[in-house]
């Protein structure tokens, strides 16, 4: 696996032809009335050729805008992606925001989102980042996911992020727990 910045250059949809975006979710974590529950709520998450378009202009923003965007390609194929944003965030401007981390549904489970989860706190880190934001998706598999990364509840929620996505989980991670690899 070749992990790589993505250039403004390459960031098109095309980039996504091979990209498989699917998620059967059962399980879900949510935070009712004030506790977090496991909660069944089966559906799939599968992008559309739509929300790739959207996509593609958002990761172009984020490049554009001194933000960074990693992939995993196996041999030239784009299996893995995340992006942070380059301003900060939060009260203190404590947060660098982790907006998306992705694996293709072919890919899963061979450490490609740890990789790409460490690439991107290390460049946050570079930065001057002191957490990553996360409003992550909260199928109880991107949970699990996350808890072993070492993210927990955010201490600060961020308006925007919820008012976009109410089911997200919202957390953050300390930089200063980055182990080097």
């Amino acid at each position: 696996m070749n992990y790589r910045k993505i250039n403004l250059d390459e960031m098109t949809v095309k980039i996504f032809d091979c990209f498989k975006r699917r998620q059967k979710v059962t399980t879900c974590r949510r935070k009712i009335d004030g506790e977090w529950k496991l909660v069944e709520d089966p559906f799939i998450d599968e992008w559309t050729k739509e929300e790739y378009v959207f996509l593609t202009e958002c990761l172009r923003n984020t490049i554009e805008n001194d933000g960074v965007v990693y992939g995993a390609f196996e041999d030239g194929i784009l299996k893995g992606f995340c992006s942070v944003e380059g301003a900060p965030i939060g009260s203190e401007k404590q947060y660098l925001d982790l907006t998306s981390i992705h694996v293709s549904e072919d890919a899963r489970g061979n450490g490609i989102g740890k990789k790409l989860f460490h690439l991107a706190a290390s460049w946050a880190k570079e930065h001057g980042g002191k957490k990553f934001y996360i409003s992550a998706h909260s199928a109880i598999e991107s949970q699990m996911f996350y808890e072993a990364m070492g993210c927990v509840e955010a201490e600060e929620y961020q308006k925007e992020h919820v008012e976009m996505e109410p089911c997200d989980c919202q957390l953050e991670f300390s930089l200063d727990l980055l182990k080097e690899e």
